[in-house]
């Protein structure tokens, strides 16, 4: 009897240390949301394996949404402080917005420290995502170094050389024309490509595209007047084509070698092989901006909304994504995300040429780039200006209005919004 009672109790304790155990792996099994967009999802994905090694009972729950889509759901999340995540990933141009609403985390206070890890990032992603208080509200993890694509046997056939292209903007102009007369290819998509590079370069650093570092409007600046008039030039001369970005015309554009140049972020190469215009392989080289403007196009941020459920974890993982150096290359091999981090950069990866370039060993360039680029604050109202400033934009180029008309009409209205 005692030994079969003994049996019995060391059942029970057996059981009872099962569920205990059980009880305990439950405890431990966690989650940290993450919401992203395309190709920020795929690179999340393939970092989770190496998570799972120091995280085995950390589950990654990723959210992702077409970009647009996206940054609206997370907008409305933080408005309401409803279903957010632990981790956000955002787009450069929406730091300043998101920013502005209170409601992200400083990763520059305990337990972040952020800026202890600063030195090791290129300079001018790690200031865009710091206020005028030294907040800082976003890590970087992906930069787009500015570059200029152009159609080399388009050049050829026209006698225009990449020297002559990159010279000055006078001179980048003044090859448009060549190009224009020689092959009937248009220098550049839409005029508006034109201004958004000028009003990008020679920013003074602290200031940010249309404020100013002490938030006054600069629209009016010699930057603006320069970017509409050599706007105004091209169209005039009709060298744009007047075609929006990411339409099927623009694609066809590439393929069909009636865009002879685009400026972009070094990562417009990658879509471009791999889904723009892959037929157009070997026609293409990249060359700097002329007169070495030095200017970003985008780039890939990580935030941690002040309401987020597993704050320390996501932190963890944050810095899995933007400080670790595999990481960050295998980023810029599978999605052209070319790395924040500097200690990604040196890698032979670098060295090898490009397949879709003509063999042209263009992160060289772009790595060069990234090194130079200032660092363009960002601004609550950097969305409402870059519409006004279009807008009056339009104005110039389809209906004659005065440049410097336009430039005082775009800064009255956008002093009248800051003033709200």
């Amino acid at each position: 009897m005692l030994i079969s009672a003994a049996r019995t109790a060391g059942k029970i304790l057996s059981l009872t240390a099962l569920l205990v155990s059980a009880g305990l792996a439950q405890a431990q099994s966690q989650t940290v949301s993450v919401t992203a967009y395309p190709a920020v999802d795929e690179i999340i994905k393939a970092a989770i394996p190496l998570w799972k090694r120091t995280h085995p009972n950390v589950e990654i729950k990723l959210v992702s949404r077409a970009f647009d889509d996206h940054h609206t759901a997370m907008t409305t999340a933080l408005s309401t402080s409803s279903n957010l995540p632990d981790v956000m990933a955002l787009e450069f141009s929406y730091v300043g917005r998101f920013a502005a609403g209170d409601g992200l985390e400083d990763l520059s206070q305990t337990p972040y420290r952020i800026k202890d890890t600063q030195a090791r990032f290129v300079p001018f992603a790690f200031k865009q995502a710091t206020t005028k208080t030294g907040a800082v509200v976003a890590a970087p993890t992906d930069i787009g170094p500015g570059t200029l694509l152009y159609r080399v046997d388009v050049l050829k056939k026209a006698g225009v050389t990449e020297a002559e292209l990159t010279e000055s903007w006078d001179s980048f102009v003044a090859s448009g024309a060549k190009i224009k007369a020689g092959t009937g290819a248009y220098l550049m998509a839409h005029a508006r490509d034109m201004k958004d590079i000028l009003i990008r370069s020679n920013v003074k650093p602290g200031d940010g595209l249309y404020f100013d570092a002490a938030g006054k409007v600069v629209v009016d600046s010699p930057r603006f007047v320069r970017a509409f008039e050599l706007a105004r030039k091209v169209r005039q001369q009709k060298l744009d084509g007047k075609i929006g970005a990411w339409s099927t015309e623009w694609s066809q554009g590439f393929k069909n070698g009636t865009i002879a140049t685009q400026m972009s972020g070094a990562w417009l190469a990658g879509h471009m092989a791999t889904w723009i215009a892959p037929s157009t392989r070997g026609l293409w080289r990249v060359a700097q901006l002329p007169e070495k403007s030095w200017a970003a196009w985008g780039g890939t941020f990580y935030v941690i909304p002040k309401a987020a459920k597993n704050k320390a974890l996501a932190w963890e993982f944050i810095q899995l994504m933007i400080l670790n150096r595999d990481v960050q290359l295998n980023a810029f091999k599978m999605q052209d995300a070319f790395p924040a981090l500097l200690a990604a950069h040196t890698d032979p990866f670098y060295e090898q040429p490009i397949e879709f370039l003509g063999g042209q060993k263009a992160r060289l360039l772009w790595r060069e780039a990234a090194l130079k680029i200032n660092a363009i604050n960002v601004h609550k109202l950097d969305p409402i200006a870059d519409e006004i400033i279009n807008t009056e934009l339009d104005k110039v180029l389809d209906q004659g209005k005065d440049i410097l008309m336009a430039l005082a009409d775009a800064k009255a209205l956008l002093e009248r919004r800051a003033r709200r």
